[in-house]
């Protein structure tokens, strides 16, 4: 079902979990520890019903299939993975020491959009 969607509709529902996700995890520090699928799943759904105007144009049909919300589990599963498997740029790491040797702060960070959080945070 998801695969049949425009082109379109599938980068804005990647884009939906990715701003989601982003969110979600600036809302509790990046701590891992807090992390909850369930939580995570609730806010992405706000967001969607919200903002995200592929939901609003998605039939109710679609919506309601049992086949679609395995295919977006799959996809959320799927984007969430990327996003924590890209690393850091050089600039960011280069920009993380900066600031951990600034601000005496002993800081662990493994991904990209957790060094972007960590670098907005600590520069302000």
């Amino acid at each position: 079902m998801l695969k049949n969607l425009p082109q379109g509709t599938k980068i804005s529902i990647t884009r939906s979990i990715h701003i989601a996700f982003e969110q979600y995890m600036n809302n509790i520090q990046w701590n891992e520890t807090q992390f909850d699928m369930n939580d995570f799943i609730k806010q992405w759904k706000q967001y969607i019903e919200q903002n995200a105007s592929w939901f609003k144009n998605l039939d109710a049909e679609t919506k309601a299939d049992p086949i679609f919300h395995e295919e977006l589990a799959v996809k959320i599963n799927e984007t969430i993975e990327k996003i924590l498997a890209e690393e850091p740029t050089e600039e960011q790491i280069q920009q993380l020491e900066e600031l951990t040797k600034s601000t005496g702060k002993e800081i662990d960070y493994s991904s990209k959009l957790e060094a972007r959080y960590l670098i907005d945070t600590l520069s302000n």
